[in-house]
C-alpha cells in the first residue's frame, strides 16, 4: 500500500512515517517546513525518514493545488493522511488568514485533488480544540462543537463538516481524529511541555496561565501512531465518514505536570502565575469509547515514563 502523509516533516507526521515505514508500508511525504517553529528540527525529522528505502518526500505547500495535481498524477496513491495545517492556538489570534490559508484552502485542495484522482479512503487531523471550553467531565464526539474557543479551532471545526459533505457527495472514506495534547521526543517546541523544559533548563521563568487552575489530556506520541496504525488496518469495516477521539482518558493538572518535569529535569522551575490566555480552555479529557471499540486503540503509555522519555530525548538532541 502507498501512503501519502501531509504534514510528513512535522511531528505527528514524522513518527507516523517512521512506524508504517517500519511496518512495511510505501510512504510518501510532503511538507512545505514553513517557519512556524524552527525548521532546523524539521530538516531533521526528514534526515531519519530519507534513511528507509520505501520513503519518498517532496516539498510541497498544499495551498498550491497545481503542485498538488503534478504529484497525484504521478503516483498511485491508496491512503491520504492528512496531517498538514496551521498549528496553534494562541497564534491564531494573531495570524488568523494563515489558519484560513492552511486549515481551510489547503483541506479543500487534498479533499478535491483525491476526488479527481478516485481516492477513496483518506484520515484528517482533527483536533481536541473543537470542544471549546468545558470545565469538567469527559469529551464524547456525540458532544456539541458548536463554540470553538479559538480561530484554530474553528478551522477544525469547519474541516469535520466539509469532510462530512465530501463524504456524503462523493462516497469518500473520511475519518476525522481529534488529538488531545500529544506529546514526546522530536515536538513541536511550541508545546507547553517542550517549551517549559528549554526554560527550566536555562534557569528561565516559565508563564503558567490561568494560574495554574488547568488540565490537559496529555497523549503519547507513540500510543497515538500505533493506534493510527490499527485504525488503517481497519479501515474496510468503518464508517464512511466518522469522527474518533484519540487521546489518553486521564488529565493531568498543570501543577502536576510542572511538578513531575522538575523531578526528571532535575531543576526546581521559576514559575510566573498569569491570567487565561485568550483562546485557551481550562480543561481536557478524552472519551475513548469508539475507537477502543472499533480499532482497539488502547494508550498505555503513563504520563510520568513519557515525560521522561522526552525529556531524555532533549538532552540528547540539544546535547546538554
Amino acid at each position: 500500500m502507498k501512503i501519502l502523509i501531509t504534514g510528513a516533516a512535522g511531528f505527528i507526521g514524522y513518527h507516523l512515517s517512521k512506524l508504517l515505514l517500519e511496518k512495511g508500508f510505501e510512504v510518501f511525504g510532503v511538507d512545505s517546513i514553513n517557519g512556524y517553529y524552527s525548521t532546523q528540527i524539521k530538516y531533521d525529522r526528514l534526515k531519519q525518514l530519507k534513511t528507509y528505502k520505501n520513503f519518498s518526500f517532496s516539498s510541497i505547500n498544499i495551498c498550491n493545488r497545481n503542485d498538488l495535481e503534478v504529484l497525484f498524477a504521478s503516483n498511485k496513491f491508496s491512503l491520504v493522511i492528512h496531517l498538514s495545517a496551521q498549528a496553534g492556538v494562541r497564534y491564531s489570534v494573531d495570524a488568523p488568514l494563515k489558519y484560513a490559508e492552511s486549515n481551510l484552502i489547503g483541506f479543500m485542495n487534498v479533499l478535491e485533488v483525491s476526488k479527481h484522482n478516485k481516492i477513496k479512503k483518506i484520515i484528517y487531523a482533527s483536533s481536541s480544540s473543537v470542544y471549546g471550553d468545558r470545565e469538567g467531565g469527559q469529551f464524547s464526539e456525540h458532544n456539541s462543537t458548536d463554540y470553538p474557543e479559538s480561530i484554530y479551532a474553528a478551522t477544525k471545526k469547519a474541516n469535520e463538516v466539509i469532510a462530512y459533505s465530501y463524504s456524503k457527495q462523493f462516497d469518500i472514506q473520511l475519518i476525522g481524529l481529534r488529538f488531545f495534547s500529544v506529546y514526546g521526543p522530536w515536538g513541536r517546541p511550541d508545546m507547553a511541555y517542550f517549551s517549559f523544559t528549554k526554560k527550566i533548563i536555562n534557569d528561565e521563568v516559565i508563564p503558567v496561565f490561568n494560574n495554574g487552575q488547568m488540565a490537559r489530556d496529555f497523549t503519547y506520541i507513540d500510543d497515538i501512531t500505533e493506534g493510527v496504525h490499527k485504525l488503517i488496518n481497519k479501515l474496510d469495516s468503518l464508517p464512511k465518514y466518522k469522527l474518533y477521539n484519540m487521546g489518553n482518558n486521564k488529565p493531568i493538572k498543570i501543577l502536576d505536570f510542572i511538578k513531575i518535569l522538575e523531578e526528571k529535569i532535575g531543576i526546581e522551575a521559576k514559575v510566573d502565575f498569569l491570567p487565561m490566555q485568550t483562546g485557551d480552555v481550562i480543561y481536557t479529557c478524552a472519551d475513548i469509547t469508539s475507537a477502543q471499540k472499533e480499532f482497539e486503540y488502547q494508550p498505555k503509555t503513563k504520563f510520568e515514563d513519557g515525560l521522561e522519555s522526552f525529556v531524555k530525548w532533549y538532552k540528547e538532541y540539544y546535547k546538554i
